[in-house]
Parts: structure tokens; sequence; C-alpha cells
């Protein structure tokens, strides 16, 4: 069975960062794309970063352009999502997820995600 499992999120202030983790079981991961998503509450689920199967290509949501940074380490099954500059606007559920892919391309569109993580909580405030 395929799992994913994030950790990582926490409380922290404005401009701090944290760097959030999702460890996988159960697939190959080099061929999976994998995504990281949020969900504040009330709101939409939406895509905040993306990287392809072989890690040759990477998406960002305009909202985090700079300051997250998206990356996976096939050895230890795992994807990162390292967040700098946190604002309190960042605070949310965050998800990851994978998908099989033949190409090395990635989308920010949750349904184009078969397998999800539980979520993290991240929250940002003084």
């Amino acid at each position: 069975q395929l799992q994913l499992v994030e950790s990582g999120g926490g409380l922290v202030q404005p401009g701090g960062s944290l760097r959030l983790s999702c460890v996988t079981s159960g697939f190959t991961l080099d061929n999976y794309a994998l995504g990281w998503f949020r969900q504040a509450p009330g709101k939409e689920r939406e895509g905040v970063s993306c990287i392809s199967n072989g890690g040759g290509s990477t998406n960002y949501a305009d909202s985090v352009k700079g300051r997250f940074t998206i990356s996976r380490d096939s050895a230890k099954n795992t994807v990162y999502l390292q967040m700098n500059s946190l604002k309190s606007e960042d605070t949310a559920v965050y998800y990851c997820a994978a998908d099989y892919k033949l190409i090395g391309l990635c989308t920010l569109s949750r349904g184009g995600y078969d397998y999800w993580g539980q979520g993290t909580q991240v929250t940002v405030a003084s």
C-alpha cells in the first residue's frame, strides 16, 4: 500500500522558517511526481509546490515563489518543503501528494494526484 506521512509542522513567528518532510513507502519515489498542497479553514485546498518524477522540474504558486523550496531525496524516500520568510497567510494544513508519471512534469492541480498524506498543521503567528 502506498503511504505518505508528513511531519515538521508547528507554530512559528512571522519571518521564521520551517521544513516539512514527507516520508513515503510502498513505491519507487523516482517514478512519481510529488506535490505540496495546503488548506486553510474555509478555503479550498491549493497547490503550493511540486517536483517532477526525476526532480528536474519544479513549480511554485505565485504566493510562495522566492520563499519556499521543494526537494526530494530518493535514498530517503522523502520529499521536503523548506519554508522561509513565513507569513500569517501561510497558516494552513499542509499535505503531500504523489502521482505516477512517465514524463518529467508536475502540476499544482490537486486532481493530478492519486495518493495523499494526512497533513501537518503550520501556524504562523506572533
